[in-house]
């Protein structure tokens, strides 16, 4: 039987995460041993590993990861790992050569930093794989190219690798130990190409896994908007990061008032920029009107009774939210950027927008008058297929292979 193992740097309610799940499902615990390492410990998803995936943490907290107390778990996390083993003290010229030059270019992201503290000061295994599979960017990658024994590497991309803030010196040229790197889409393949050439003939589009008929079965459970809201609904699903630009949802959702639209926009997600979107919610006086509902378990009935999914977002992997609102049936407005660009067909199953207030707006208004509009776009969206086993093959062919890494 052949080992196993998965590395990924959290649990938490998030497309990578949903696309791990989906994908364990379908491997068969008859020929495969399947062993999975989350890096932080922690995250609420771990309730859906499916039972015959052998959790390898000593420790774990199925807080949610973006939670108040969460955070704060995360955070002594962070600090348990970085003096095990003197990791930290080991770490400081790499943290400090990274930090300088993050913040000469004021682009600082301290998680980028963090994840490096988390790999070198995580658990070991004696155990030898027959394949490892780092699923993120950033710890998971470092932990399984410096403290992980198998036959074969392979690692997931699923960002745009420059637009995220990733560089070779930040990640100390791990993937060059990789026999395989997958990107989710052609347009993130094309941004880590550029950044590793030399990887660029063993990197390979790999679409993410959905469950189609679980997601449909899912949306039809009790549950959603519990409001009596009568006008249009508006859902996005997403956590709150700059990355998922709600600072221009929340300017276009003041147009679209302004302009007597009856429309209100709920979110459903938790992140690092609620403050901010409250405080700058409040300044447009759309308490009522733009509702950030927090991370919910099941997210599938608000997207099943919602009129219009709107992901008008920076930069985006491959989205795994555009995806479920296209399995149920929704008309999708999303922005004109990477990632989003491989998953809409214009004007077929759903529109494309500029990332400003305005565009935004102009594209919501369009769908909201115009029914037959969100009704053909909705229709085209639901024929879209999202569970092709070959996606799964490719991945688990290399656990054959055989090469004298060990």
């Amino acid at each position: 039987m052949k080992k196993l193992l998965f590395v990924i740097n959290t649990l938490g309610q998030a497309g990578a995460e949903t696309a791990l799940l989906n994908l364990l499902r379908q491997i068969d615990p008859k020929q495969y041993e399947v062993s999975l390492y989350v890096l932080m410990g922690q995250g609420e998803m771990v309730s859906e590993l499916p039972e015959y995936v052998k959790l390898l943490n000593s420790s774990f907290n199925e807080s949610p990861v973006l939670s108040g107390a969460g955070r704060r778990l995360m955070a002594q996390r962070v600090m348990a790992a970085a003096f095990r083993r003197g990791t930290v003290f080991r770490l400081l010229p790499y943290l400090l050569r990274n930090f300088f030059s993050m913040a000469a270019k004021r682009q600082v992201q301290m998680d980028k930093l963090l994840w490096r503290l988390l790999s070198d000061g995580g658990q070991r295994f004696s155990e030898k794989y027959d394949l490892a599979v780092a699923y993120l960017e950033g710890g998971s990658a470092y932990y399984v190219s410096d403290h992980v024994k198998a036959l074969k590497k392979t690692a997931f991309l699923h960002v745009d690798y420059g637009q995220a803030g990733y560089n070779r010196r930040l990640d100390k040229d791990c993937y060059l130990d990789f026999d395989r790197v997958y990107a989710v889409s052609d347009e993130v393949k094309a941004s880590f190409d550029k950044v590793y050439p030399e990887c660029a003939e063993r990197c390979f589009v790999f679409h993410n896994l959905l469950d189609e008929e679980g997601i449909r079965w899912k949306a039809s459970l009790p549950g959603g908007f519990e409001d009596d809201f009568q006008g249009i609904r508006i859902l996005t699903v997403g956590r709150l990061t700059a990355q998922k630009a709600y600072d221009m949802a929340l300017e276009a959702m003041s147009l679209l008032k302004k302009q007597g639209e009856q429309v209100r926009w709920y979110v459903l997600g938790e992140g690092n920029q609620r403050k901010f979107l409250e405080e700058k919610r409040k300044k447009l006086s759309l308490e009522e009107d733009f509702l950030l509902m927090g991370a919910v378990k099941n997210p599938y009935p608000y997207f099943a009774q919602a009129d219009i999914y709107v992901h008008a977002t920076r930069f985006e992997g491959k989205s795994i939210a555009i995806q479920e609102a296209q399995i149920l049936g929704k008309p999708v407005l999303v922005s004109d950027c990477s990632g989003n660009r491989e998953q809409v067909t214009g004007d077929v199953d759903g529109l494309f927008c500029d990332l400003t207030p305005e565009s935004i707006c102009g594209g919501i208004q369009m769908m909201i008058h115009d029914p037959e509009l969100r009704a053909r776009l909705g229709r085209a969206a639901a024929r879209r297929s999202f569970g092709d086993r070959a996606e799964l093959d490719k991945l688990l062919e290399l656990s054959v292979e055989r090469n004298s890494r060990l």
